[in-house]
């Protein structure tokens, strides 16, 4: 069993969970923390369940520097895990409420929009996998189209990062929230979903995600050996570390 208490709190109020990644300075997902919320998703016994961060960022995405430093053999083992863990939440059966508690970047942003009503608080939201240099796997680009819409095409084509009214304006956030209340906002909210019956909820989920599920599964055989590949390349490496060290230089401005 994977010792996922170190990455990730998981409380309950009645029967609503509360899942709270506590992982690093700003909740970077790694191939541990992607394996640690697969298994905490499929493990949990709530009616309802919350998802936030702890600290400054709900998650500020992929830990880059893993990526770098670990190779091809552990992007292998990484590019599922990463789609194994959005769609623990996307698949979850019960509400899933995100309550973004501050920047929720690249895989940070697919993370929430992977949840089925999303509440923010602070910090800016966006996809910027382009300005990286790699691309989407299947499963995260699929999971934002079914968020928000044709808005998924122009959010992960200029790898921006957007405020909270943005946000709210395409639909990627539902509620701005101020930071004091945003748990419990969210509690409250999951709760009262958490209401409806449970077997009408799953199945209305099902019937909203085939899809896309289906889409997922019929192009990720083909899409992700390409993104793999690209991913793993030697250039992408490069377009990385470039991508780390000016944003490195923006944060000293």
């Amino acid at each position: 069993m994977r010792d996922n208490e170190r990455m990730i709190d998981v409380d309950y109020h009645d029967q609503t969970a509360v899942v709270r990644l506590r992982h690093g300075k700003v909740n970077a997902l790694d191939l541990e923390l992607l394996q640690a919320i697969s298994d905490t998703f499929r493990g949990l016994d709530a009616d309802a369940v919350v998802l936030t961060g702890v600290g400054k960022a709900f998650s500020a995405g992929v830990d880059l520097k893993r990526i770098v430093e670990g190779g091809t053999k552990y992007t292998q083992a990484f590019l599922p895990a990463l789609s194994d863990a959005l769609l623990a939440v996307f698949d979850h059966p019960r509400p899933v409420v995100a309550a973004i508690n501050g920047h929720a970047i690249a895989g940070g942003c697919v993370l929430a929009a992977a949840c089925d009503v999303r509440l923010m608080s602070a910090g800016t939201i966006g996809l910027t996998e382009l300005r990286v240099g790699v691309p989407f796997p299947t499963a995260a680009l699929e999971i934002v189209v079914s968020a928000i819409g044709p808005a998924a095409q122009t959010l992960a084509l200029t790898g921006q990062v957007i405020d909270i009214d943005a946000a709210l304006s395409i639909g990627l956030v539902h509620r701005h929230v101020n930071p004091e209340s945003l748990v419990n906002e969210a509690i409250e909210c999951a709760a009262d979903l958490g209401t409806i019956n449970p077997e009408v909820y799953a199945f209305t989920k099902q019937q909203l995600h085939r899809l896309v599920r289906k889409r997922i599964d019929i192009r990720s055989p083909v899409d992700d050996a390409e993104i793999l590949r690209r991913w793993s390349q030697m250039g992408a490496d490069r377009r990385i570390v470039t991508y780390l060290t000016a944003l490195a230089n923006r944060r000293r401005t």
